[in-house]
C-alpha cells in the first residue's frame, strides 16, 4: 500500500488529463474512474522495477510508454526509449487485432484455419497486413494495387503467413483446400465426422451437440442469420428437425464443416 501511494504521488491529475481520451470525457463530464489513472502507473513502474532500456508498444500505447519515462527519472533512473509500431487491424476490418475481440489469426493455428481467416479480411486492409506482415516493400505492394487481382493477392499474403508459421507445403496444401470448399464450392471430405446417438434433432440443439457451438443462444443467432446449411439447404428455423439418416453433411458459418452421422446407421 505504501508503495503505491508513492508511486501515485510521482504523478499528477493534469498531466493524466493531457491524455485525449481523459481530457475529452472531463470536458463532456463523462465518468473517469480512478483504476483508469492507476493502470497506467503500474505499468510505468513495470519499466522502474527491470530498469527498462527500450520499451516497444502498438501507437495505442504511446501515452503509457511516455509516462514510463517520466517515471523512471523520479526513480533516479535514465528514461528508457520508446518504440511505437503501428497497429495491425483484425478480421473484422475495424478494431485492432486481440483475443478479446475474437477477430485475430492465432499463430499456432491449423494452416487450413489460418488461411481461411485471412481470406476472410476486408480488401481494403490486405495492404495493410502486406505492410506489416511481409518482406514486400511499398514500391512492390503499390505495384501489386495496379497489376494483381485482389484475390490473387490475397491467396498470395495467406499463402506467405501459413508458410511464415508451417511451412511451404502445407500452405500450398491449405491453398489448394481453400479453393476447392470456398471457392469451386466443394465439400471437404476431410471434415470431422460426428457420431449422435439420436435420428431426429432440433436444429438449435443440433449445434451445440455437434461441437459448432458452445451455447443455444449463438446456435440460434447463427441459424436465423442464415448461417448453417445441412446437405446444401439452409436452414433458418431454430426448431426445425434436422433428419440423421446416413452422412449429413453440415456447413455452420464460413469456416466450420461436420460429417454426421447417426451411430444405429453405422453398425447395419
Amino acid at each position: 500500500t505504501k508503495g503505491l501511494i508513492e508511486l501515485c504521488a510521482k504523478y499528477t491529475v493534469a498531466r493524466m488529463l493531457e491524455r485525449d481520451d481523459f481530457s475529452k470525457r472531463f470536458r463532456e463530464g463523462i465518468p473517469i474512474y480512478i483504476h483508469e489513472f492507476i493502470y497506467p502507473l503500474l505499468q510505468a513502474y513495470d519499466s522502474v522495477a527491470i530498469e527498462a532500456d527500450v520499451e516497444i508498444g502498438g501507437t495505442d500505447q504511446k501515452f503509457n510508454l511516455l509516462i514510463g519515462r517520466d517515471i523512471q527519472r523520479e526513480y533516479g533512473q535514465e528514461p528508457q526509449v520508446c518504440i511505437t509500431l503501428p497497429l495491425l487491424v483484425g478480421l473484422d476490418g475495424t478494431r485492432k487485432m486481440s483475443k478479446s475481440y475474437g477477430n485475430y489469426v492465432g499463430i499456432t493455428e491449423e494452416p487450413k484455419t489460418m488461411f481461411a481467416k485471412i481470406m476472410s479480411i476486408p480488401d481494403e486492409i490486405m495492404w495493410d497486413w502486406y505492410l506489416l506482415l511481409t518482406d514486400h516493400t511499398k514500391e512492390e505492394i503499390e505495384k501489386m494495387k495496379k497489376d494483381t487481382h485482389p484475390m490473387e493477392a490475397k491467396k498470395n499474403l495467406a499463402h506467405t503467413i501459413v508458410k511464415r508459421f508451417h511451412s511451404e507445403e502445407e500452405a500450398k496444401q491449405a491453398k489448394e483446400w481453400w479453393e476447392k470448399t470456398f471457392s469451386q464450392r466443394e465439400f471437404p471430405e476431410d471434415a470431422p465426422v460426428v457420431e449422435l446417438s439420436e435420428s431426429k434433432v432440433k436444429a438449435v440443439d443440433f449445434l451445440v451437440k455437434i461441437g459448432a457451438v458452445k451455447s443455444k443462444n449463438e446456435a440460434r443467432r447463427i441459424i436465423q442469420g442464415g448461417g448453417l446449411k445441412v446437405n446444401g439447404e439452409k436452414i433458418t428455423n431454430p426448431n426445425e428437425d434436422i433428419l440423421i439418416d446416413g452422412e449429413v453433411r453440415v456447413k455452420v458459418g464460413k469456416k466450420k464443416f461436420y460429417r454426421v452421422v447417426n451411430k444405429d446407421t453405422l453398425r447395419r
